[in-house]
């Protein structure tokens, strides 16, 4: 059975000097503090995608804008099955505007919470998100 990546989106929502992340409650990156976002469903644009994930896994109200980081997260298998790909998912990261509404983490993160720019340097912040956010945000710079 061919299997192929299955596409995700995230939304970069900065708002008030800070920026919006969750606490990963599945896997990958259990634990750990991500950009939120998820998977994209058939015959959503990945806008309607955004809009829909970041309201679910928070309870914020965006309105998404274009394409800011794409990346892949691809885990291998474990000790019994090495060749398995548990995960293989291309992510398409969108700069987001914050519209309204208080954080309440979703049923499928731990938390979520609104982070400074000092705050994303924190080891428990997954280092994709991490290393990103240093380079666009808090550098400013190119990604």
């Amino acid at each position: 059975m061919k299997q192929y990546p299955i596409a995700g989106v995230g939304a970069v929502v900065i708002y008030n000097s800070k920026v919006l992340l969750v606490q990963r409650g599945t896997q990958p990156y259990k634990g750990q503090w991500c950009i939120p976002g998820g998977k994209i469903n058939f015959g959503e644009t990945l806008q309607q995608a955004a809009e829909r994930e970041i309201f679910e896994e928070t309870g914020i109200l965006i309105e998404a804008h274009e394409p800011v980081y794409t990346f892949d997260i691809i885990e291998t298998g474990n000790s019994e099955n090495p060749s398995r790909l548990p995960f293989h998912y291309v992510v398409t990261d969108l700069r987001a505007e914050y519209l309204s509404g208080d954080i309440q983490a979703g049923s499928d993160v731990l938390d979520a919470a609104w982070f400074g720019k000092e705050e994303v340097m924190r080891s428990d912040v997954q280092e994709l998100t991490r290393n990103f956010l240093e380079r666009w945000w808090i550098k400013g710079g190119p990604v």
